[in-house]
């Protein structure tokens, strides 16, 4: 008898190969941030969620920034710190971001942590709390 192997859940807006540009509030929300606060934060992530925080995209080229990514219209529902910026789409703006594929080359793109049907997106309240509890301490 064949049995039916579904492929593992991607979402739609993650490219096959390389990376693509996506539109921020449609597919997702961006909470951009770069530095000792966003590597503390995606650790942080890391260890409450047991290494199941859902997207956080890195690059490893310029600012060094990092995306975590929310699902889309939520961002600015939280209060973030200066130097925390949150893409989405709004009133006569419009942001793109760099989506990495899985796997291949995406340089200089890449994943700190990976969506899943489970986690699909980061938890916004959980990373606002993250934030604001590292950046006090910065």
């Amino acid at each position: 008898m064949n049995e039916r192997i579904d492929a593992p859940w991607i979402p739609l807006w993650i490219p096959d190969a390389g990376h693509a540009l996506r539109l921020a509030g449609v597919h997702f929300d961006a909470v951009r941030m770069r530095g000792p606060l966003a590597e503390r934060v995606a650790s942080e992530l890391l260890r409450c969620t047991d290494f199941d925080a859902g997207p956080i995209v890195t690059e490893a080229t310029g600012d060094r920034n990092m995306y975590f990514l929310l699902p889309p219209q939520t961002g600015g529902a939280y209060a973030w710190p200066p130097g925390v910026r949150v893409l989405t789409r709004s009133h006569g703006a419009m942001a793109y971001m760099g989506v990495p594929a899985l796997t291949g080359v995406t340089w200089p793109l890449g994943w700190r942590s990976v969506p899943s049907a489970g986690v699909p997106f980061v938890d916004g309240e959980l990373l606002c709390a993250a934030v604001g509890q590292l950046n006090a301490r910065l």
